[in-house]
């Protein structure tokens, strides 16, 4: 619990750095509060951009460092909260509870579950502050308690822990606590669905292979950078899973796309025979997903080459679910040839190129930065070419909470 007068101190230093702070030998508490009160302007500073809402709100207590990294953003969590509903929701692993506090006015009744004393007491003041009633904590082994527990839920929670006792990070399912796929027959045994958040280096194919009655999985990726992937299981569900890629920018979002993989692999496609007047970047969810057949058809593109990943047209495709470059030249990767064109300096990247940035920013003598950007890639034929561009658009749409019928291909 804080106190008015620390909350008060709280405030006045939340612009002020921490490791600073802790040096001064003034301290207006009691010394054995130091590093509580610390540890809270810290954590306000760390959760201002990724969990906004709270950032104003004094009440709320804070953990150490390493479980704010690990927690849920504002929007990630708010995305989980659109895809679930129901009677009752349980959290196997609470951890900041970032993700049952936002899908809680989902249910009627939540059930958070943590082993960690410290966290699962201030998820409890939290949960106070924030009038969620329905959410009773419990502090307590996940696998005991899925293992009494009696009845069956509506939807239940996991974000296994992926750090070793090392620090490192995990990526494999199997190296995760709880192990999932040990657990899943009794998982599914125990509630109508399960939501699991997963690593977002993660093989979704490799996934799929040890995961039973997967119906959904969402490539959930913050500003182009891929962050989550959510595995949604059903019970007997016995389909192909639908494969859903969202990207949500500061600006907007990019438009969902959703698609299943049979019929993106036993699609043929032509490859574009020259670059056109547009070139086209898919955001990295569209890129994690693998979806580089399909949305040729859906947009009314062309590829460059099967392994580049790059796309063309002659006309502007203003929803096109990633960055869209106004083609200003091709050229051979040869620094004359930029020269000749005025070309110095370029945001430069590689695409099914044999050099690396670096490589071949020092072959072409490139500075970095400025308004150009310049693509390495290879087309159809197999000539390398140095595609230099601006950047037209960034197709920006507010995301619907229904994507699945909206945007399912099949």
């Amino acid at each position: 619990m804080l106190s008015e007068r620390e909350k008060q101190w709280i405030r006045a230093h939340l612009s002020d750095d921490v490791r600073h702070l802790a040096l001064q030998n003034s301290f207006p508490f009691p010394a054995g509060r130091k590093s509580f009160l610390l540890q809270q302007i810290a954590g306000r500073q760390q959760i201002q951009n990724k969990i906004p809402s709270w950032y104003a709100m004094d009440e709320l207590v804070y953990p150490a460092r390493l479980s704010l990294e690990q927690c849920s953003s504002e929007q990630t969590a708010q995305y989980k909260a659109s895809l679930v509903a129901g009677d009752s929701l349980m959290d196997l692993t609470g951890g900041f509870g970032v993700d049952t506090i936002f899908m809680a006015p989902k249910f009627r009744q939540v059930d958070y579950v943590e082993k960690q004393c410290e966290l699962a007491e201030i998820v409890q003041q939290n949960v106070k502050a924030l009038g969620l009633n329905q959410i009773q904590i419990h502090q307590q082994d996940a696998l005991d308690y899925l293992q009494r527990l009696p009845e069956t839920i509506d939807l239940i929670y996991l974000d296994p822990a992926r750090r070793s006792h090392s620090g490192e990070k995990i990526v494999r399912i199997e190296d995760c606590e709880p192990n999932v796929i040990e657990i899943q027959d009794l998982l599914l045994r125990k509630t109508r669905q399960v939501l699991l958040k997963l690593s977002p280096m993660l093989d979704i194919q490799s996934a799929l292979n040890v995961l039973k009655n997967v119906q959904q999985v969402h490539v959930v990726s913050v500003e182009n950078e891929c962050k989550e992937l959510l595995f949604l299981l059903q019970p007997d569900y016995q389909e192909e899973p639908a494969i859903i890629c969202v990207n949500f920018r500061k600006k907007g979002n990019h438009p969902a796309v959703c698609f299943k993989r049979p019929e993106e692999k036993k699609r043929n496609i032509s490859h574009a025979s020259h670059v056109r007047n547009y070139l086209y970047e898919p955001n990295s969810s569209i890129l994690k997903a693998g979806y580089y057949k399909g949305i040729t058809r859906k947009y009314s593109v062309e590829k460059l080459h099967p392994d580049s990943h790059l796309y063309t047209s002659d006309t502007f495709i203003s929803d096109f679910p990633g960055r869209i470059f106004q083609v200003a030249g091709v050229f051979a990767p040869d620094k004359k040839e930029l020269g000749a064109a005025g070309i110095y300096k370029a945001n430069l990247a590689v695409r099914n190129f044999p050099l690396s940035v670096a490589e071949l920013r020092k072959k072409l003598n490139l500075k970095e930065g400025g308004e150009v950007y310049l693509f390495a890639t290879t087309l159809a034929d197999g000539k390398r070419v140095l595609i230099a561009g601006n950047l037209f658009s960034d197709s920006i749409f507010p995301i619907q909470n229904n994507v699945v019928s909206l945007y399912l291909e099949i």
